[in-house]
């Protein structure tokens, strides 16, 4: 049976050793799967601290858009995270586009894939960041962005069966 739980919160806030706790309680080989793009030395430091929390029960897959290429039919999947997956869609255009990211095609092509990969009878569990919750930002790139993740949790969260905000390491029931 498929079920959709979305866990959100700020900046170490516990969100994905909730999600980890969640699935090793649900299965005893659940699935991560990994967002990430590695931009950078510190960045790739924080991929590395992920992985060695968990062990080799975990079946590992990193994926930094395509979701849907992945059969998990009757799995656990852990998917960490909906920003980071955001920030590949809204950066994955043609360079002269760059400086100009369109929020709505960015928005519909995550939708369509988050439809299809949620498709499949598997129990997903989603992490993503409330980076709307700070200030607004400067940079008119980081606000579009901060709509298009915004947009996106929302619709996350439409769909979900359960959604947990992360404070300060506590889950606070949502949904």
């Amino acid at each position: 049976m498929r079920r959709i739980i979305l866990i959100t919160g700020g900046q170490r806030s516990g969100k994905s050793q909730t999600a980890e706790r969640m699935a090793l309680q649900l299965s005893d080989n659940p699935v991560y799967l990994a967002t990430a793009h590695i931009w950078d030395e510190e960045f790739k430091r924080r991929v590395e601290m992920h992985q060695r929390r968990r062990g080799p029960q975990w079946t590992n897959i990193e994926e930094e858009k395509e979701l849907s290429r992945h059969n998990v039919e009757g799995r656990v999947v852990v998917v960490d995270c909906i920003t980071l997956w955001c920030t590949n869609f809204f950066f994955a255009r043609e360079k002269a586009e760059w400086e100009q990211p369109t929020v709505d095609s960015a928005l519909e092509a995550l939708k369509s894939e988050f439809d299809r990969f949620t498709n499949q009878d598997a129990t997903f569990i989603f992490v993503t960041n409330e980076i709307g919750s700070g200030g607004v930002s400067e940079s008119a790139i980081q606000r579009r962005f901060t709509d298009l993740e915004g947009w996106m949790n929302q619709y996350v969260a439409s769909k979900a069966d359960e959604v947990i905000f992360m404070v300060s390491g506590i889950e606070v029931k949502i949904k």
